[in-house]
């Protein structure tokens, strides 16, 4: 138990796309109440009877919604000496390294687009895993490229 756990790699899910859109259309909707509200008199007056203020709440709204569920979810993938486990709050799915046919990791100019699929003895489908998706995608290939050689060299 000991050295399972010297031996576990946890990679944490990348939420700065949530972050950044969220920032992104919060700003957008401040601008467009700035410019469609009227400075009278020293005062500012906002017009509440324009549809597109609505729209623009709601999709912010959506935005913090989305960001603060997958905050609750809290998903990660762990790499352990056994095998991968896909967890978050509400459960986890764990994988073993006997359980696996073959790895393959898609050969892309760039990095950030590349997509790893593991073969299982038990599933049609493969696991499809897309490292940008984790924080430290880098450290993952270089992880998911040692459990390819070690797949390979098992069978």
């Amino acid at each position: 138990m000991n050295g399972e756990k010297q031996n576990k790699r946890v990679f944490k899910y990348n939420m700065s796309f949530y972050y950044q859109s969220t920032i992104i259309y919060f700003v957008a909707f401040i601008l467009y109440l700035v410019i469609r509200g009227k400075f009278v008199e020293g005062s500012f007056k906002l017009i509440t009877k324009d549809p597109i203020i609505y729209f623009f709440a709601i999709i912010v709204f959506v935005s913090v919604v989305t960001l603060l569920y997958n905050l609750y979810k809290n998903r990660h993938l762990e790499i352990t000496s056994g095998g991968l486990a896909f967890i978050n709050r509400f459960g986890e799915r764990k994988f073993g390294f006997e359980d696996m046919i073959g790895v393959k990791i898609s050969r892309r100019k760039r990095s950030s687009l590349r997509l790893v699929r593991i073969k299982l003895k038990n599933r049609k489908r493969p696991l499809v895993i897309r490292p940008y998706d984790y924080e430290n995608e880098n450290e993952l290939l270089e992880n998911l490229m040692e459990i390819k050689k070690r797949i390979e060299s098992n069978v």
